[in-house]
């Protein structure tokens, strides 16, 4: 549990890509929420090293991203620590390093990364049709998704 330490929430999609902004939609939401220095929340459209730079100096980082199983229904929320990490769409990049290999060489590094790195994927329809409104089922069921995010995010701080 990480109580009580510098943690950051980080929204990763693009806005303009319908159901690809779920993450950046809950940062919103989120930010009106909670009242705690000891809390930051942001928005990126990045994957790779650039995601190791902007975590650099917390303790704990929960990343809100868009993720597409095939198997799970739009709306469903996954959450996975680094040891059990899937790709989800915008953490590891093709024309960049994966998720994993940045997070290691970050280290390799001497980079001061969070001791405690969390993902929340949410299953969407499609990370491909421009628009910015979620697709009808992810609207549909979008108050139950901030809630259960809100719930988890309100157990670590």
């Amino acid at each position: 549990m990480v109580k009580n330490k510098k943690t950051l929430v980080l929204g990763i999609g693009n806005t303009i890509l319908s159901d690809d902004g779920i993450g950046p939609k809950i940062i919103r939401d989120l930010s009106l929420v909670f009242d705690d220095n000891n809390i930051s929340f942001k928005e990126a459209c990045c994957g790779g090293i650039e995601i190791a730079e902007l975590i650099s100096g917390y303790d704990c980082v929960v990343f809100i991203d868009a993720i597409h199983t095939g198997e799970g229904k739009p709306g469903d929320v996954y959450f996975f620590d680094i040891s059990d990490f899937r790709e989800t769409i915008h953490l590891s990049n093709v024309h960049d390093l994966s998720f994993i290999t940045a997070i290691e060489l970050a280290k390799s590094l001497g980079m001061d990364l969070p001791a405690s790195i969390i993902i929340v994927g949410v299953e969407i329809l499609t990370d491909s049709e421009f628009g910015e409104e979620l697709s009808p089922p992810l609207k549909e069921r979008y108050e139950t998704i901030l809630e259960e995010v809100k719930t988890f995010v309100k157990g670590l701080v």
